[in-house]
């Protein structure tokens, strides 16, 4: 499984139309192949920042998701409304079960 973690420090004047858009690419981004959780949050402590959380079937799928048209012009959209270029980090992870500690 790959998980990927973003975040956006957002220009205030744009924290609307910029929650609009990562709301709308979540939802887009959950109907492709290989998506298993595609969501954003506003940051409870910086209201102004915006978190994604991604997980995703494999690395595949990763590299269709970031090819797919909507997503350059999600990220060069969301860029153009925040005060420093936004973050990514992608990690390969496998479960644990708690219980077979």
């Amino acid at each position: 499984m790959i998980i990927i973690t973003g975040s956006a420090d957002l220009l205030p004047d744009h924290r609307d139309e910029a929650i609009r858009l990562g709301c709308e690419h979540s939802a887009r981004s959950r109907s492709e192949p290989g998506c298993i959780a595609h969501n954003c949050y506003i940051d409870g402590e910086t209201p102004t920042r915006m978190h994604f959380f991604e997980k995703w079937i494999d690395a595949d799928a990763v590299r269709a998701h970031f090819a797919v048209p909507e997503s350059g012009a999600f990220i060069r959209d969301i860029g153009k409304m925040t005060a420093a270029p936004p973050k990514i980090e992608i990690f390969a992870a496998e479960p644990i079960d708690p219980a077979a500690g």
